[in-house]
């Protein structure tokens, strides 16, 4: 149920227009959730300044996605979980990855272990162990690493909790939350 409306682009004004005309530019479309944030320009310009910084940091493009699938599905977020699958095929990441992403699993250890972390991050509300922390260091993440793969947990439970508490109307090619199956990811 939908309980914020995205702006609608002709009504947007002021700061609020000028973000949403440069996501437009930048991206060719402006995607439901980011025209929710609009309500408040302070939302959405920071979602977009943390989202931005964190694009120049060391994690590549699809264990940033992997993330955010892996925390998307721990969250039941429907709305990230499309959009993630959606751009995850844009950057290369295939059915079976993407799939196995939503578990927190991989075949590279290195992307098993930062996945695992994530969802443990997730799932334990951040209460983490030495343990779990040796876990993703033995795999050869750096501390850089750890503490960016902490950042993108934190970027990713933003926007689930935003789009599941605003009712965010998914306009990413559904996928459908919990299924086991690649014909959910299609």
């Amino acid at each position: 149920m939908v309980r914020l409306t995205a702006v609608d682009l002709k009504q947007a004004s002021g700061k609020a227009k000028d973000l949403l005309d440069k996501i437009h530019a930048t991206l060719g479309r402006t995607p439901n959730m980011m025209r929710t944030m609009a309500h408040s320009p302070a939302v959405l310009e920071g979602y977009l300044g943390f989202s931005q910084v964190l694009k120049g940091g060391t994690l590549g493009v699809g264990l940033r996605e992997q993330i955010a699938l892996a925390v998307g599905e721990a969250n039941r977020c429907e709305y990230c979980v499309s959009a993630h699958t959606a751009i995850g095929k844009m950057v290369g990441l295939g059915d079976a990855e993407l799939l196995a992403s939503r578990q927190a699993v991989s075949t590279d250890p290195k992307t098993d272990a930062a996945l695992k972390f994530a969802r443990t991050l997730t799932e334990r509300r951040g209460e983490v162990t030495d343990a779990d922390f040796g876990m993703v260091r033995e795999a050869g993440h750096t501390d850089g690493e750890i503490a960016e793969i902490i950042a993108h947990v934190a970027l990713n439970i933003f926007t689930n909790y935003f789009n599941k508490a605003a009712g965010v109307e998914v306009d990413f090619p559904k996928v459908t939350q919990g299924a086991g199956t690649l014909a959910a990811i299609r």
